[in-house]
């Protein structure tokens, strides 16, 4: 979690060359343990009714307008409500904020004017002021949490949708960001799931491409997950020895004792917005692309494991062009069989083996695939590996329409209306978004690279049965769950 002195923060946002003022603890007073309280962040009903009145109005009002879209014959101005819906949203902290973010990456399951105003939204939501932090950090390790610290710096150095960051430096001389959730986020999530159930519903009454179940049933177990800051901490620490033989990152290191269920403490990576360097001269661009390419996917082909929330704010670049990886709280860790399914359908896309394709998508979870499903499954399949097939330097892609993927992804859902539509697995949603978010962020370097040639050196000697005995040990270290 780091930022450019006095330039960028955490998110690439620019801090405007001001230093955040700096507190010095006080003296120790009283006592010192955390206020044995009942737990104030529990799901209550009075939250989650205070929740919904705040966003109801919001996705109520979208679902009405495409609602009477379709069956009342109505005419709505689709950019214009999909901006003040993108600006209701970027004004509420929580994970609405996330699910709005998520569907903007996932082709057609909204219409693309609310995709194209909901890829504008990251950080906007306003940070908690000093008095409530300071409650809150009581909360988290205690009254006399100050003096745990040589110096803590009010001002929030990112908001984000479910929590803060905050700089600060130990004792020890070491500088930390301190990332403080927002109270009340237990209340937020049960609330704002609710209101998807209710929205993705009409969207199939409105359109039935996508059967979106399983979809709302991966969303909300990976909101629940990122609640927890004790299990985003073994998700750094997992990270952490993956990656520890990858020159070109750098994974955050945690500090326990300033770390809590609601607040993680890790060391501070100082680093450069990516998008600083959309006009540096290609070798960089590439360089840093390289890395990120290693980044993300050493994890995945080598434990089945994947960083599920691939916007610009979770990596910063060093001077040396390698990543700071940060924010480990969407990861996705894959049975051994999925991944195993990737590489398959890459072979069945590269020798046109159609049996080999339906034996990959049936290890995604895919069922009931008639031989109009294959053919548009393998549309879009091709589309996803297309850099990967191509064996020369090349560019990801290009730019359709403003979203990377666009011209293709409205002809797949085209073609899934037509056919009757297709439900789309739980283990496919995340791996998908990382796909495209991953080749967005590609195609704001510009890099040009073999795609062929780095996907080949990762997969060349894969065999499931050590991937199987890799990730088993891994997670045991860790004390993470196996995926089911």
């Amino acid at each position: 979690m780091g930022k450019e002195q006095g330039g960028k923060n955490p998110s690439g946002k620019s801090t405007g060359g001001k230093k955040p003022r700096a507190r010095k603890p006080a003296p120790a007073k009283g006592k010192t343990d955390a206020p044995a309280a009942k737990d104030s962040e529990k799901s209550t009903v009075g939250g989650r009714i205070k929740r919904y009145a705040r966003v109801s109005t919001t996705m109520t009002g979208l679902a009405a307008r495409l609602a009477g879209q379709k069956y009342l014959g109505l005419d709505i101005d689709k950019p214009q409500h999909a901006k003040q819906l993108m600006e209701s949203l970027g004004n509420l902290k929580g994970p609405l904020l996330k699910v709005a973010q998520l569907l903007a990456t996932i082709p057609n399951a909204l219409p693309k004017e609310y995709a194209a105003e909901l890829q504008k939204l990251q950080s906007q939501a306003p940070p908690m002021g000093w008095l409530f932090v300071r409650r809150r950090m009581a909360a988290e390790l205690g009254r006399d949490w100050e003096s745990k610290f040589k110096s803590f710096e009010k001002d929030a150095a990112a908001a984000a949708s479910l929590g803060q960051v905050h700089r600060a430096e130990t004792h020890d001389g070491r500088t930390v960001a301190c990332k403080l959730q927002y109270p009340d986020m237990a209340a937020a999530v049960e609330a704002d799931l609710g209101q998807l159930k209710l929205v993705m519903g009409v969207f199939e009454k409105y359109d039935q491409s996508v059967v979106t179940d399983d979809i709302q049933k991966e969303i909300a177990a990976r909101l629940h997950e990122e609640l927890d800051y004790a299990l985003e901490a073994r998700h750094a620490a997992l990270y952490a020895r993956m990656l520890k033989d990858e020159p070109g990152v750098h994974v955050p290191t945690v500090v326990p004792e300033l770390s809590s269920a609601r607040l993680i403490t890790t060391t501070w990576l100082e680093g450069k917005s990516i998008l600083d360097f959309v006009d540096a001269k290609a070798d960089v661009r590439n360089r840093i692309a390289y890395n990120l390419f290693r980044t993300w996917y050493v994890p995945l082909y080598f434990y089945g494991t994947i960083h599920g929330d691939p916007h610009l704010g979770n990596y910063t670049v060093q001077k040396d062009q390698s990543i700071n990886l940060l924010d480990f709280g969407c990861v996705r860790i894959f049975p051994p069989r999925f991944v195993e399914g990737v590489i398959t359908l890459y072979h069945a896309l590269q020798r046109e083996d159609r049996d080999m394709a339906v034996a990959a998508y049936e290890c995604w979870g895919f069922s009931g695939l008639t031989q109009e499903t294959i053919d548009v499954l393998n549309m879009w399949a091709g589309f996803l590996y297309g850099p990967v097939l191509d064996d020369r330097v090349r560019p990801i892609g290009v730019v359709e329409k403003g979203v990377y993927g666009r011209d293709v992804a409205s002809k797949v859902h085209r073609e899934l209306k037509r056919i009757g539509g297709v439900r789309v697995p739980r283990e496919f949603v995340f791996m998908d978004r990382a796909a495209l978010g991953l080749g967005s962020v590609f195609l704001h370097l510009k890099a040009e690279i073999n795609w062929h040639n780095l996907f080949h050196e990762l997969v060349a000697d894969f065999n499931v049965a050590k991937l199987e005995k890799r990730q088993a040990e891994m997670l045991s270290a860790f004390d993470l769950k196996a995926p089911v």
